[in-house]
């Protein structure tokens, strides 16, 4: 199989038993639930989009031939870099950016994984056999075109103990060994994409103690492996709304769930790292912060142009010209480009990282795992600003369809310079979708803290920052320049 359709994802999605719970009632058809088929059709539609724009969004497989998508592959120069990240942004676009986990978000990663597996096979080759699993496994991902969710984070039980880790029976952790894998019980959150996912992933996040051996996992099941079970939050969609009335909700909620472990076999040949701490506490060294920061800021530059370009035209419809309108326009540009440059420049700077694989330059990315944090809460407040009580006055496609309703509608809520009261009402209800809706908060909390917050991504920056050679020498240049001259 290669790069599939939307109607294979939905056919597969339709064929697989998963224990997925969404409040009360566990859903057996994810793409006929009122509140979660609107982002399993949309999605299809992402699949879609491979085959509508091949030249961008396709590869073919380096050893059978047949097309995948570009998130699989291993860049091996500058260009196929700058390739890369043509095909993701036009991935971006069928989402405008407001899906953080369409599939190519885990497909970069495995790909970056396999790249370097020989960091997973550990300096002493002790994981040989896990590492060639995850090896297999990124082949596969990439031919089956697998959806692929993960879940890295140990729930929060108790601040004061939680790093501890040891001890604690909640966190993932393996229990027991059968004839032909490992068991393991525990929770983990979120799985984002979960209910539209094939398969989990479980992989290193955050260091643990060295004596955090039972911890110490990674592997890949299919999503209806026994005792694997999803708890997704409240919905954030719209069922049967009208597309008009809740442009964003009705589509774009990828939705997050609580995953529990209660007591799954991972056959052997799906468990990439089983008790390897050091091997575990290392991963970030395969270069995976800049492949995903390189993905997902590609996708947060079509959300800011997105942004942009909604806020642009909601001013334009009710010919706001105010210095503070056009100032925070201003902002809204600022973070756009900031962003857009952060991605160009990557590539252009990309190195050889060994065995011909050539990565994006982390240095212009570091800094948008914690910017990003902090720009999309002001993006939401600027929209906020600019609509102010007319993201309030808002009417709904049945009232703009109603013939007693219209003509007053067209008279008394029509925008500027010729907009009439659907198209202004149009734009405000996106933005209020954007905004202020269960879908806008979501989204918010997201990018806030999927790359964890923004003070720890500074903190983690300044730490881990091993070149301030020039730094050191402007301080230095001017303490000398200051000094008393030696004795002659």
């Amino acid at each position: 199989m290669a790069a599939r359709t939307g109607q294979q994802f939905l056919d597969r999605l339709r064929k697989t038993s998963r224990t997925v719970w969404l409040g009360d009632e566990r859903v057996d058809d994810v793409t006929a639930h009122p509140e979660l088929a609107g982002a399993a059709h949309t999605l299809a539609g992402v699949f879609d989009r491979q085959h509508q724009y091949p030249e961008e969004c396709l590869i073919p497989d380096p050893e059978t031939g047949e097309p995948i998508n570009i998130s699989h592959m291993l860049p091996r120069s500058v260009e196929d870099l700058k390739r890369r990240n043509r095909g993701l942004s036009r991935i971006s676009e069928a989402t405008v950016g407001l899906m953080g986990r369409t599939p190519d978000y885990m497909n970069v990663k495995f790909a970056c994984f396999s790249a370097r597996h020989a960091i997973w096979a550990g300096a002493d080759q002790g994981n040989e056999e896990g590492a060639q699993n995850l090896v297999q496994f990124q082949r596969r991902l990439a031919r089956e075109d697998i959806s692929l969710t993960h879940t890295i984070i140990q729930p929060t039980i108790d601040k004061a103990t939680d790093l501890r880790i040891v001890g604690n029976r909640v966190t993932l952790h393996k229990v027991g060994e059968t004839a032909t894998g490992i068991v393991v019980r525990g929770a983990r959150i979120l799985a984002t994409l979960a209910p539209f996912a094939d398969e989990i992933a479980v992989y290193p996040g955050l260091p643990i103690p060295a004596d955090a051996i039972a911890y110490a996992l990674a592997f890949a099941i299919p999503v209806d492996t026994p005792g694997l079970i999803f708890l997704c939050r409240d919905s954030a969609s719209a069922p049967g709304a009208h597309p008009f009335d809740r442009p964003l909700s009705s589509r774009f909620d990828e939705q997050d769930a609580f995953v529990i472990f209660d007591d799954v076999e991972v056959p052997r040949e799906r468990v990439f790292l089983d008790g390897r701490v050091d091997i575990y506490n290392g991963i970030r060294n395969t270069g995976i912060m800049e492949n995903l920061t390189n993905q997902t800021t590609i996708r947060a530059v079509t959300k800011l142009e997105f942004a942009y370009g909604l806020a642009t035209r909601m001013a334009e419809a009710i010919n706001d010209q105010s210095p503070a309108t056009q100032e925070m326009l201003g902002e809204l540009l600022s973070y756009l480009e900031v962003a857009r440059s952060a991605v160009l420049l990557s590539a252009e700077h990309g190195r050889d990282v060994g065995d011909g694989v050539w990565f994006p330059d982390p240095r212009p990315l570091v800094p948008m795992r914690s910017l990003l944090a902090d720009w999309f809460p002001r993006v939401a407040e600027i929209i906020t600003l600019i609509g102010s009580h007319n993201l309030l006055a808002t009417p709904s496609r049945r009232q703009l369809d109603n013939a007693g309703l219209r003509p007053l509608l067209d008279e008394f809520l029509h925008g500027a310079n010729g907009v009439d009261a659907e198209a202004r009402a149009g734009l405000f209800r996106i933005a209020w979708d954007f905004v202020g809706s269960g879908l806008g908060g979501r989204n918010l909390l997201y990018e806030r803290f999927y790359l964890t917050s923004a003070s720890r991504n500074r903190i983690t920056a300044h730490a881990t920052n091993s070149d301030r050679s020039r730094a050191d020498a402007l301080v230095d240049s001017i303490l000398a320049a200051g000094s008393p001259p030696a004795d002659r």
